[in-house]
């Protein structure tokens, strides 16, 4: 989902992790391109097999970044 995600327009990227649960955050320019998305056909059947086959329970949450700061150890 991932590549078919990046290839939509107002994609700006994801972040992911994954070891006793799973959590994935992509990150989109505008309400639009995350209504455009919710909409792709290949990524509306992956959600539906997800509910199907893999999990019990899952949240959606569309927030906006007002400030991003990162720290690199030396």
């Amino acid at each position: 989902m991932v590549e078919l995600a990046s290839q939509q327009q107002g994609f700006l990227g994801v972040e992911s992790a994954r070891e006793e649960a799973g959590i994935t955050v992509s990150y989109w320019e505008s309400l639009e391109a995350i209504r455009a998305w919710k909409k792709e056909a290949e990524h509306t059947l992956a959600q539906e097999r997800g509910k199907r086959e893999w999990y019990h329970c899952y949240a959606t949450r569309i927030a906006r970044v007002e400030r991003d700061y990162t720290f690199h150890k030396p």
